[in-house]
């Protein structure tokens, strides 16, 4: 079971274990992760579940499709390792992962 580390911009690290096929989004809003609203329920139509991948990880998770890009458009402190959660589904070989979530969205 591959397990997720969230930080909080405080520095706040929560571990997670996550299950294959759920989105990052589905497993911190399972968990009550801070920081990750997903208003939109995992639609790509907001980017309440906006964070920062890890770069040792960024090549493991890939980079965002059009309509998440589109969508981090509209996200505030966008940066070259943003992603939207709900667009990252988990996997065996994403054990470790690390993201960490703006402060924006606290």
């Amino acid at each position: 079971m591959p397990k997720i580390t969230f930080i909080d911009y405080q520095g706040t690290e929560r571990d997670i274990d996550a299950t294959n096929g759920d989105t990052v989004m589905e497993v911190a809003t399972g968990n009550d992760v801070p920081g990750i609203d997903a208003d939109c329920g995992g639609a790509c139509a907001c980017a309440t579940c906006h964070i920062y991948v890890d770069a040792k990880w960024a090549g493991i998770v890939g980079k965002p499709g059009e309509l998440e890009a589109e969508m981090l458009e509209v996200a505030d402190e966008v940066k070259d390792n943003s992603r939207l959660a709900c667009q990252v589904f988990v996997s065996d070989e994403m054990d470790g992962l690390v993201v960490r979530t703006p402060e924006s969205q606290f």
